[in-house]
C-alpha cells in the first residue's frame, strides 16, 4: 500500500479504510477502476466489534478470492436458543439445513481483526488502487463534475484530491456525512447494552451453554455468543440507573458474569458499553458522494447483520459506478442505489427492531404474557425460525417490472460437476449480468446484449450437484432468470416471449 498517491485525482475516492471502505476498494479494483482510499487510522483496531457475517457476505469474498483465506477465522454461527422470563425455551433462531443455498455455511461467527487484516492487504493486488493511510479528511466541496477532497497527512499537510466519485464509508460518526447537513432517521430503538468478549479456558467452556443463547429475563437481558475457538461473546442490557462506562469496569464486568463464570475461567478481551441503535441517513446520495456502511445506517445486533449490510452497500454501488464510468450506463442508474439499500435496510432494521423488543422486555407481567404469546405460535412447543428469512428481498430499484416472487432475491449457487471438475457456480458462469437457464428447458434466449454471459445448468457437460437451482426453478414456476451482478434476480422468465421481453427491458433500463 502506498503512502503517497501518483496523481491528485482519481475516479472514486473511498474515505474510510474499514471493512466496507475495504470491500468498496477491492471491488472498484477489480475493474481496474482508479481508486483512491483513506484513512485516518494506520492500524486497525485489534479487538472484535462485528462478530458476524452470512453466506452472502462469504460469496462476495469468494468473488475476490479471499473466501479460503477469511475462513481461517471463521466458523459456524450455531443456533441461538431464546429462554424466557422463567429460564424456559420458547423458541430457536437457526440457520437454513443443507443442501446450502449459496454454496457456504448460511451464518458463521468470525474473528473480526485478522479478517479485517485479509480484507486489507487484498486491497494491495490492485494496481489501479492507492491506499493512503494516516491521512484525514478536512473537507469536501463539488460541482456538476467533480468532488474536490481537502485531505492532511500526519505531518500536518493539506492537499486538494479531486474525483468523479466519492464513497463515504466513514463509520458511524461520518464526517463526510456531517458536511453535507445529511440527518438520520431515528427508527426508534435505543438502549444501553454492555459488550462482552471473552477468550475462555477450555474447562471453563463446559460451563456455558452449548449453543448461543438469548435469555430474555426481564431483570437483565442477555445475549450469548460462540465465536470461533475460544471467544465467547456477552452482550448485557444495563439499567437506567447504572454508568456505562462505570459498568465497563472489569469488576463490575466479573460481577455481571457470574451466573456463568468467574475470573479465574478466562481473560476480558473487551468491555465496551453501546447504545444499541435503529438509525438509517435520510439520504444516501448527495450529488456525487455516497454515504455507505455505518455512515449510512446502524442498527441492533440481534441476528449479527450490521457488519453484512454495510458490505452489501459496497458490492451494490461498486458495480453501478464501474458501468457509469466506463460510459456504459448513464447517471440515474446510480439512483437505484440509495432506493434498493435504504429500503431494505429500513425494512431489516424494523424486523431486527421487533426482536430486540421481544428481548428487552422488562416488565415481568409483560414478559410473561410475551413467553406465552411466542409458545402459542410455535403450536404450544418452541418453533424454529431462519435468519435467512429475517433477512428481506430487494423489493424496490433495478427489477423487472413484471411481478413475480423470485425479482430481488439472492440467486442460489450451487456445486457444479462436471467429469472430475468441481466448482460454484460463480466461478463457471462469472460475476457480472448473468442469464442462467434451466437445462431441462428447451428454452433459448434468441440475441444477447454484450457483456451477458450465458449458462444453462445441466448443459456444456455441468450439473448441479444437489438440486438446489432445480428446485429454486421448480418454487418460481420459471425457466430462466436473469442475475445481476451482486447476485440479485433481476427478473425470470417462463418461456421464449417473456425472455425476449426481460432482456429487451433490461437493455433500456441499463442505458
Amino acid at each position: 500500500m502506498s503512502g503517497t498517491s501518483d496523481t491528485n485525482h482519481f475516479e472514486v475516492v473511498v474515505i474510510g479504510f474499514g471493512p466496507t471502505g475495504a470491500v468498496a476498494a477491492s471491488l472498484l479494483g477489480a475493474q481496474s477502476i482508479a481508486t483512491l482510499a483513506i484513512d485516518r487510522a494506520r492500524e486497525i483496531y485489534d479487538k472484535p466489534r462485528a462478530i458476524a457475517l452470512d453466506h452472502e457476505i462469504m460469496r462476495l469474498f469468494d468473488n475476490l478470492g479471499i473466501a479460503d483465506q477469511v475462513s481461517r477465522y471463521v466458523a459456524p454461527f450455531p443456533a441461538s436458543e431464546h429462554f424466557g422470563a422463567k429460564g424456559q425455551l420458547i423458541r430457536r433462531i437457526d440457520m437454513v439445513p443443507e443442501p446450502y443455498p449459496l454454496g457456504y455455511t448460511p451464518s458463521m461467527v468470525f474473528t473480526q481483526p485478522p479478517v479485517e487484516q485479509v480484507l486489507r492487504s487484498h486491497v494491495s493486488t490492485y494496481p489501479s488502487v492507492t491506499v493512503e493511510l494516516g491521512t484525514t479528511l478536512l473537507d469536501l466541496r463539488q460541482d456538476a463534475t467533480t468532488v474536490t477532497l481537502v485531505v492532511a497527512g500526519e505531518d500536518g499537510r493539506t492537499r486538494d484530491v479531486s474525483a468523479d466519485y466519492v464513497i463515504a464509508c466513514d463509520g458511524a460518526s461520518s464526517t463526510v456525512r456531517q458536511r453535507l447537513g445529511i440527518a438520520f432517521d431515528d427508527l426508534d430503538f435505543d438502549e444501553p447494552w454492555l459488550v462482552v468478549d471473552l477468550l475462555v479456558d477450555e474447562t471453563a467452556a463446559t460451563k456455558l451453554p452449548a449453543t448461543a443463547a438469548q435469555f430474555c429475563n426481564p431483570a437483565r437481558p442477555t445475549t450469548y455468543i460462540i465465536g470461533p475457538g475460544n471467544h465467547r461473546r456477552f452482550e448485557i442490557m444495563l439499567r437506567p440507573s447504572e454508568d456505562p462506562r462505570a459498568m465497563e469496569e472489569p469488576q463490575q464486568v466479573w460481577r455481571l458474569l457470574a451466573p456463568w463464570l468467574t475470573p479465574d475461567d478466562g481473560r476480558l478481551w473487551r468491555a465496551a458499553s453501546y447504545r444499541f441503535h435503529a438509525l438509517v441517513a435520510s439520504r444516501w446520495r448527495c450529488g456525487r458522494v455516497f454515504l455507505a456502511g455505518d455512515a449510512a445506517h446502524q442498527q441492533p445486533p440481534f441476528i449479527g447483520q450490521g457488519m453484512c449490510q454495510g458490505l452489501r452497500d459496497a458490492g451494490n454501488l461498486t458495480w453501478k459506478l464501474a458501468r457509469v464510468l466506463r460510459g456504459q450506463s448513464s447517471e440515474p442508474l446510480l439512483d437505484s442505489y440509495e432506493v434498493e439499500r435504504s429500503t431494505h435496510v429500513r425494512e431489516l432494521t424494523t424486523r431486527i427492531k421487533a426482536i430486540g423488543r421481544v428481548i428487552c422486555e422488562q416488565d415481568p407481567e409483560a414478559a410473561a404474557a410475551r413467553d406465552a404469546r411466542i409458545l402459542v405460535e410455535g403450536g404450544g412447543a418452541p418453533r424454529t425460525i431462519t435468519r435467512q428469512e429475517i433477512v428481506p428481498p430487494l423489493t424496490q430499484g433495478l427489477l423487472a417490472t413484471r411481478p413475480s416472487d423470485a425479482n430481488g432475491t439472492l440467486f442460489p449457487q450451487p456445486w457444479m460437476l462436471r467429469g472430475d471438475e468441481r466448482g460454484l457456480l460463480d466461478t463457471i458462469a462469472g460475476t457480472g449480468w448473468r442469464l442462467i437457464l434451466d437445462g431441462n428447458s428447451p428454452l433459448t434466449p434468441g440475441v444477447i446484449g454484450a457483456g451477458l454471459s450465458v449458462i444453462r445448468i445441466g448443459g456444456d457437460g455441468w450439473h448441479e450437484e444437489s438440486g438446489v437451482v432445480a428446485a429454486w426453478f421448480a418454487r418460481h414456476g420459471c425457466r430462466a432468470a436473469l442475475v445481476r451482478p451482486d447476485h440479485y434476480v433481476y427478473g425470470v422468465a417462463r418461456d421464449e416471449t417473456e425472455l425476449a421481453a426481460l432482456l429487451s427491458e433490461l437493455n433500456e433500463r441499463l442505458q
